[in-house]
């Protein structure tokens, strides 16, 4: 999820390199890179600004993120403190004639996936955090991100893993970032809940939204949705579409914890750049989706 943060259990932390859309993250500000002036005014069409954000996507770079900025009609593109001055320059590059509709914005920090409701869970040598607590029926599962996924397929509510929760029933990463997890341990409780906060609903937020996101690594914490349908590239092939990406402060460890406010969940946390110290970015895989792909309800 290069913001994909894994964090395993024995001290051995993963790092692999995200195009940033989820899960440090962004409380420093963002700055941009000044773009030719005669571009300040132009006027971009949909087809041109599907093709800049095609043309992103096709440079490459790992530590970046994309997404169409409707007020400024620009293609948002931020790179964390990996991407060279060089690798900006292939962007544009490929770009071509669409290059005026990207706007250059920084991040601090690396977009990592961040494995580690926001309670912990472990599978192999990592941890993770539960996402929601879902259900089919009578049937419970708990949703989490997909690459916490494809690095283990049974969880534990302990580092020792005495204490099984569940196994996987299916995941998708890279693309998505989801997962869906049946609880096989009838002692375990499986309430509606984040913390103490019931969540009874589902949705997608819109820019400028307030939304929390709590995880096993750093807690709960607050920021802004600052872009939707957000692609990250985190490295390696490790490419995810549609994000919500937002100014929530993750470390590794968060992977596959809440996004909500109030009752209403949003999102998975899969990865981003920063710390909940400086601050950073981070990107959250859409809950409708999930919901929607393994059929499940919250509530």
């Amino acid at each position: 999820m290069r913001i994909k943060r894994t964090t395993p259990t024995r001290g051995i932390e993963r790092r692999t390199r995200l195009i940033a859309v989820a899960t440090g993250f962004v409380a420093a500000a963002a700055f941009a890179v000044p773009t030719a002036s005669a571009s300040d005014a132009q006027t971009f069409s949909a087809n041109q600004l599907t093709k800049a954000s095609d043309s992103v996507l096709k440079s490459d770079v790992a530590g970046t993120a994309w997404a169409v900025d409707p007020k400024t009609n620009r293609v948002v593109v931020t790179v964390d403190s990996t991407v060279s001055k060089a690798e900006i320059a292939k962007i544009k590059k490929e770009a071509g004639g669409n290059a005026g509709a990207l706007t250059i914005k920084h991040t601090p920090g690396k977009f990592n996936k961040l494995i580690t409701g926001g309670d912990a869970i472990y599978g192999g040598s990592y941890r993770c955090s539960l996402g929601f607590n879902v259900h089919s029926g009578s049937t419970y599962y708990f949703l989490t991100a997909g690459h916490c996924g494809e690095v283990a397929s049974t969880w534990y509510s302990n580092s020792g893993h005495t204490t099984t929760l569940g196994t996987n029933v299916s995941y998708s990463f890279p693309g998505n970032d989801y997962a869906l997890v049946r609880y096989t341990n009838s002692s375990i409780a499986h309430p509606s809940t984040v913390g103490s906060q019931t969540i009874s609903s589902a949705a997608t937020p819109s820019v400028g939204t307030t939304v929390y996101r709590r995880g096993s690594t750093t807690g709960t914490h607050s920021g802004r949705v600052t872009a939707l349908n957000a692609t990250v590239n985190y490295g390696s092939g490790d490419i995810v579409y549609g994000l919500i990406q937002t100014t929530v402060c993750a470390e590794g460890g968060d992977s596959g914890g809440p996004l909500y406010a109030g009752s209403v969940a949003y999102g998975l946390t899969s990865g981003g750049s920063g710390n909940c110290t400086s601050g950073g970015t981070t990107f959250f895989q859409p809950v409708t989706e999930a919901l929607s792909a393994y059929g499940v309800s919250v509530g």
